[in-house]
């Protein structure tokens, strides 16, 4: 009789360790000023377009949100890991960006030739 009734518990604290999604969702634009700030600093425009800063805010909060809910325990390893890949896709959106400014530069310097 006791296993039958501790059956339901035990499964109702393993579900309970795990985050709902409901508590999983945020309040988007949260870190947008912070993410400008640390953009700048990386040598982005003092104004960045805010769908680069939607953009680095996800990456941001997906690879933390990855970091701190993992169900297996991270080791200072896995987590530099995380972090340097993080900064990998950071620096390739900066190049895209750097990129798209030479190219709409161009095309400002060749219209005003015509």
């Amino acid at each position: 009789m006791n296993n039958s009734s501790a059956g339901p518990s035990s499964k109702a604290r393993v579900g309970a360790s795990q985050p709902s999604e409901s508590s999983l969702k945020r309040k988007r634009g949260m870190f947008q000023k912070d993410l400008q700030h640390m953009m700048y600093g990386f040598g982005d425009d003092s104004n960045p377009l805010p769908e680069t800063v939607s953009l680095v805010e996800d990456i941001v909060v997906d690879d933390v949100t990855d970091m701190t809910i993992s169900p297996e325990e991270d080791t200072m390893e896995k987590i530099l890991a995380m972090m340097t890949n993080l900064c990998q896709k950071v620096e390739k959106i900066e190049n895209e960006v750097q990129v798209l400014i030479e190219t709409f530069k161009n095309q400002q310097h060749d219209g005003a030739r015509r």
